[in-house]
């Protein structure tokens, strides 16, 4: 695709449905109406939604459970079922989160921007997000700002990479960015048995791109990456190509929409069976039918597995239809956080620190969560799950909820502002 939109193609049909608020617009093949293209975007912004608000569940978690900071909730000779399935179940929100990035990317073309200007913003966005990560999410996890000790990269650090990779791939054909994205998604795996210590001195960047773990330096400094690059930079192409099939007309786009995420879903299931390929940790047969299932589920996330991401992202994909008829208040309430996505993630983590630092005083008495390198809580610090859901019900609902949608309400207001579009 190049920078500009041929008159008579079926793309720029959907863009100016896109600009224009009343004019429905007929092609060879379909008809398209303003109203279809708001239903497909809102069904977008539900989804980001959805594993937006899921995603303050997992770092709820972090701030409240009292094994957060003792084990991994994955692990099944330490967890419980409701703990593996609440983990679980926010192992969506990263690959979503990143995938839809992408697609909102491609859709912006179809809202009047050329590629110079959508690789413009992505190159600055994404160098951006890679600040916010080292001070304002670094301060929410924290409560400090000491970067010459350790840093801390997660999500907006992979998102941030990801998009500075992809104001150069825009420039592809589409179906070579896409195919791109599949294959990074689909062979990474092939790199599982190549270490850091394959590329000596280089072995810091194999960290960065694809072995989780601490890089230290000899003065005592260590980086910690939680999420290597090459997966995620994967998913967002895989995304940016996916954003073509929501210009389809309804009932076709319906339809490969569910298909696509049924197929995947069957993939991951077909190829999770044979333990032959797709992530490094198999599964076995365990003591009890949903120990068993639980190993079944328990795809490698840091780096992302092609069975971790066919597992959460097929769902999501075949999920989109459905939500395109999903409408009314509770709709509407996930919508909103979809539309503010990084707004939200913003706030979320330095509030839920806040509550967990109240919790604590009234307690213990003092403040005894510290979220500080190599530090432990105090023995039989923290709470049950039962108190994890009514912090992040509570916290979501009653807090992050109400700024949210004051901000989506700035956002709408001010469409053409630069900044804004930042945030």
């Amino acid at each position: 695709m190049s920078g500009t939109l041929p008159a008579n193609s079926q793309l720029s049909a959907d863009v100016a449905v896109l600009e224009s608020p009343i004019a429905p617009v007929t092609t060879g093949e379909r008809d398209v109406t303003s109203v279809g293209a708001r239903t497909r975007l809102d069904a977008v912004d539900l989804l980001r939604g959805l594993v937006m608000v899921i995603m303050a569940l997992d770092h709820t978690r972090d701030f409240f459970h009292s094994g957060a900071l003792l084990f991994d909730p994955t692990d099944l000779t330490k967890t419980t079922p409701a703990l593996f399935l609440t983990r679980w179940i926010t192992h969506f929100c990263a690959p979503v989160f990143v995938f839809l990035a992408g697609t909102g990317a491609f859709l912006s073309l179809s809202r009047g921007k050329t590629k110079p200007q959508l690789s413009w913003f992505l190159l600055t966005r994404g160098v951006w997000l890679i600040f916010l990560e080292l001070t304002v999410v670094r301060f929410g996890w924290f409560f400090e700002l000491n970067l010459a000790d350790f840093i801390f990269v997660q999500v907006i650090w992979a998102l941030g990479w990801s998009m500075l990779a992809l104001a150069a791939l825009i420039y592809l054909p589409l179906w070579a960015l896409a195919a791109f994205g599949v294959t990074m998604i689909a062979g990474h795996n092939l790199l599982d048995r190549v270490g850091p210590e394959s590329f000596g001195a280089l072995g810091w960047l194999w960290r960065v791109l694809h072995v989780q773990g601490p890089i230290e330096h000899r003065s005592g400094f260590m980086f910690l990456v939680q999420y290597p690059l090459i997966p995620w930079i994967g998913v967002m192409a895989a995304g940016y190509g996916f954003g073509r099939l929501l210009l389809f007309e309804q009932v076709r786009r319906r339809k490969i929409l569910l298909r696509l995420g049924l197929g995947l879903t069957a993939i991951f299931v077909v190829l999770r069976l044979t333990n032959f390929y797709g992530d490094p940790q198999p599964w076995a047969v365990q003591q009890t039918p949903l120990d068993t299932l639980l190993s079944f589920l328990n795809c490698q996330k840091y780096p992302p597995s092609l069975l971790f991401l066919l597992m959460t992202l097929g769902p999501a994909i075949a999920l989109l239809p459905l939500l395109e008829r999903w409408t009314g208040p509770l709709a509407r309430f996930f919508v909103t956080f979809g539309r503010v996505p990084l707004f939200y993630y913003l706030l979320h983590i330095p509030l839920l620190h806040l509550l967990a630092i109240i919790f604590a005083y009234g307690r213990y008495g003092n403040q005894v969560f510290e979220l500080a390198a190599n530090n432990q809580p105090p023995p039989g610090y923290g709470y049950g799950l039962v108190v994890v859901y009514l912090v992040w019900i509570g916290a979501v609902v009653l807090l992050l909820y109400p700024a949210s949608r004051w901000f989506a309400g700035v956002k709408e207001r001010h469409r053409r502002s630069t900044w804004l579009s930042y945030l």
